[in-house]
């Protein structure tokens, strides 16, 4: 085990620390329940942040801010704080825009305390974020809701190159452009212009749903409506309001059905 004097010079707030403690013995005997609790910790808040289930959110962060600041781990505890004051507020955009910075704090934190155990474990508690590889990994979002084009950007920034349309006759240029680099297109139906009626019209009568497969994104999830998007070749339909699982489960299965017909 590393000295006590490790600790101060990464940033460890000890004397808060001994406050609750008492003494360093007590302190190294419970730091291990940290690290574990940490490994508890990040898959639910993962899951939760994936269902916009912020209330649960909430209670688990706060739990990670609690503990981070009882050993001293300050930045994370100011951070997790930050995320539980937010999601406490049902700020889920800020929720998912920041995650990947609360995730890092979380992984400086858990290196420390490793280190200074002297466990061994180098691996860290969450994986770096993947990053876009290929320019050729490209899905297609048409909506004329900046929100929502802005919500699917953040979900897939480190897996996809997204590209934005804001209506039909947009989606239907960059579609003509190139088609073969769009793994897969989420269409809104009710847009200005061409809205998603005319798209689908169109890749019909040029054979293009094997080319570029295509879910649809809509809130006029109506039995009408659903009666004729299911007369065209569409790989699923997925109703407004949506979250984050929702529509990674969709992409992977209409970019699945592109990689079937190849």
């Amino acid at each position: 085990m590393k000295t006590v004097e490790f600790l101060k010079q990464n940033g460890v707030d000890v004397d808060k620390s001994l406050e609750l403690f008492g003494d360093m013995e007590t302190y190294n005997q419970t730091l291990p329940e940290f690290l574990n609790g940490v490994k508890e910790k990040v898959p639910q808040l993962k899951n939760y942040k994936e269902v916009a289930d912020m209330a649960n959110y909430a209670i688990v962060v706060h739990s990670l801010k609690s503990d981070a600041r009882y050993f001293g781990f300050m930045v994370l505890g100011e951070k997790a704080y930050q995320h539980e004051m937010e999601s406490k507020a049902s700020n889920s955009d800020f929720i998912y825009q920041d995650f990947d910075n609360l995730m890092m704090e979380v992984n400086k934190a858990v290196a420390i305390a490793n280190e200074y155990l002297e466990t061994g474990e180098t691996t860290p508690i969450v994986e770096a974020p993947k990053s876009v590889t290929s320019k050729d990994k490209k899905i297609l979002v048409v909506d004329d809701s900046a929100v929502i084009i802005s919500f699917v950007e953040k979900i897939f920034a480190n897996e996809y190159e997204v590209v934005a349309a804001s209506d039909g006759e947009q989606a239907l240029n960059i579609i003509k452009e190139d088609p073969g680099k769009i793994k897969a297109m989420l269409l809104d139906i009710f847009m200005p212009n061409v809205n998603g009626f005319g798209v689908l019209e169109y890749f019909k009568n040029n054979n293009l749903f094997e080319k570029v497969p295509v879910s649809i994104i809509t809130g006029a999830y109506t039995k009408e409506v659903i009666d004729i998007v299911r007369q065209y070749d569409v790989v699923d339909v997925l109703a407004k309001p949506f979250n984050e699982k929702n529509v990674k489960e969709v992409i992977e299965r209409t970019i699945h059905r592109g990689e079937e017909v190849i």
